[in-house]
């Protein structure tokens, strides 16, 4: 998970003053995701051997934190179990070079699950962010605050067999 951890801080530079963006908070939520139920992360690499970008995540069942912690969902998209993307990033120089998107299509490829949730924060980029997914098929089905420490999310969720089809 070291290059995953060396990603991650490169990834989240500007923020690791704050809380729950900080390296030990980040390393203890991997390795609690790392040992739940369909588990799978994805790691790019610069020609160098650096790591440069990644993302992870897991399988979450109906009823998981991941849905409560949203209200109330529709149980369409709730269910059955999804494919929660919990992180994502790209270092600086490869932003806007369609990398994230490529890890992105690399964890979802061959996941048995119907759809792929993740949350964002809609201030991230002044929206720019939150609008990379919707560009990539996502919608806003909810909100989330995870912990106290971290902002307002939005919740967002889409098919994963079929990017380009709506999610409803």
């Amino acid at each position: 998970m070291a290059p995953l951890i060396a990603a991650y801080a490169k990834v989240r530079e500007p923020l690791l003053h704050l809380p729950n963006y900080a390296v030990p908070t980040f390393a203890e939520r991997l390795e609690r995701h790392g040992r739940e139920p369909g588990f799978g992360a994805v790691l790019a690499f610069a020609p160098e051997g650096r790591p440069v970008g990644y993302a992870y995540g897991n399988t979450v069942e109906s009823g998981d934190r991941w849905w409560t912690r949203m209200g109330e969902v529709d149980a369409g998209f709730s269910g059955s179990p999804a494919l929660a993307l919990k992180e994502i990033g790209v270092t600086v120089p490869y932003r806007g070079t369609g990398l994230a998107r490529r890890i992105h299509d690399e964890l979802l490829a061959g996941r048995s699950e119907t759809y792929v949730s993740l949350m964002v924060n809609a201030a991230a980029g002044d929206g720019k962010v939150q609008r990379v997914y919707e560009s990539w098929g996502y919608q806003v089905i909810g909100m989330s605050q995870p912990s106290p420490e971290s902002p307002l999310l939005s919740a967002m969720i889409r098919k994963i067999a079929t990017p380009e089809e709506e999610v409803r």
